[in-house]
């Protein structure tokens, strides 16, 4: 009997070591890898395209439909219009332009390019329905290879024309009636795009203002019911805080100082955005500087920092001020 239980126990300890055999656990190490692996893929991929979403803003801006484009002669009407400088918009009724809210680049002035983004760029896919942001009717329906790739303007009822860019087919055609909210267009890649995405712009006889002195992209709403266009400021957005607001009706209340007043604060303006215009166009090399590192930072190039200051080598002095521009 001590032998026969001796023989079982030697069985079961056979089974046991083969359960656990070296090579179970390298299969097992292996599929462990092999997971993390993938997941350290996922990790990267989603690192690689929050990265790619953030190269929208440093995208070359489209060259202005309204001015530069090769059919900006019928693109804008209100070349030789005689526009108020200020003007208050209607902008009840607004729908959002795409289903999303996510601004992948803002309205603003691009360094780099030496050209000012007319308007903002929403993330969509290609095929995203595309909707009107107000009621009104369709005035082109478009194609231009160099920038904006296919694209609509509509003229609405309160004054304001939107534009709507980089679209892949259209819904709509010219001197058709649309309300807000009615779709258009799908979006798409079409034109200098370097992904999918809808470049959106509102603007007012001509002047392309910042859509986020309009729209609360956050909330998907307007700010306000009303907008006022002003020519001294229509390229700033609004920001509604609790003092801003109480400001707002304080000034409304007195038109004859806040004329005055705004008048002032535009000259303040204007004197500080030279200044700094001029301060951007030159720079003091620090120390561990090199050319490459100065032009990068300053949106040019080694030949032309070259040839601005006369540079042969490619040496520059700690303290020396360049010209950038």
């Amino acid at each position: 009997m001590a032998v026969v239980a001796i023989m079982a126990i030697a069985a079961n300890t056979t089974i046991a070591q083969n359960l656990q055999s070296a090579k179970n656990n390298s299969r097992m190490h292996a599929n462990l890898l092999a997971r993390q692996s993938r997941i350290q893929d996922q990790i990267k991929l989603e690192e690689a395209q929050k990265y790619a979403s953030q190269l929208y803003e440093e995208e070359e801006p489209e060259p202005d439909i309204y001015t530069e484009g090769w059919e900006s002669d019928r693109v804008n009407p209100y070349k030789n219009a005689n526009v108020p400088q200020t003007k208050v918009i209607d902008v009840r009724g607004f729908h959002m332009p795409i289903k999303g809210n996510f601004i992948t680049s803002p309205y603003g002035y691009r360094p780099a390019f030496r050209r000012t983004h007319k308007g903002v760029d929403m993330r969509s896919a290609v095929g995203d329905t595309v909707y009107a942001a107000f009621t009104g009717k369709v005035r082109l329906t478009k194609f231009e290879r160099g920038g904006y790739g296919f694209y609509v303007i509509l003229r609405h009822d309160n004054g304001l024309e939107t534009v709507y860019g980089h679209l892949t087919r259209f819904l709509v055609q010219p001197n058709q009636y649309v309300k807000a909210g009615q779709p258009i267009a799908l979006s798409g890649n079409t034109g200098r795009s370097t992904g999918p995405h809808l470049h959106f712009e509102t603007r007012f006889m001509g002047y392309a203002i910042n859509p986020a002195a309009i729209i609360d992209f956050a909330n998907r709403t307007t700010h306000t019911d009303s907008y006022t266009f002003n020519k001294n400021n229509y390229t700033e957005s609004r920001s509604y805080t609790p003092s801003r607001k109480y400001a707002a009706v304080r000034s409304t209340s007195s038109s004859s100082n806040n004329n005055s007043t705004a008048s002032k604060s535009n000259r303040k303006y204007d004197n500080k955005t030279k200044k700094r215009s001029a301060e951007r166009s030159t720079y003091k090399v620090r120390k561990g500087d090199s050319l490459g590192k100065i032009a990068a930072r300053n949106g040019t190039t080694v030949a032309q920092l070259k040839k601005l200051n006369g540079i042969k080598g490619d040496k520059v002095q700690s303290g020396k001020v360049l010209r950038v521009k």
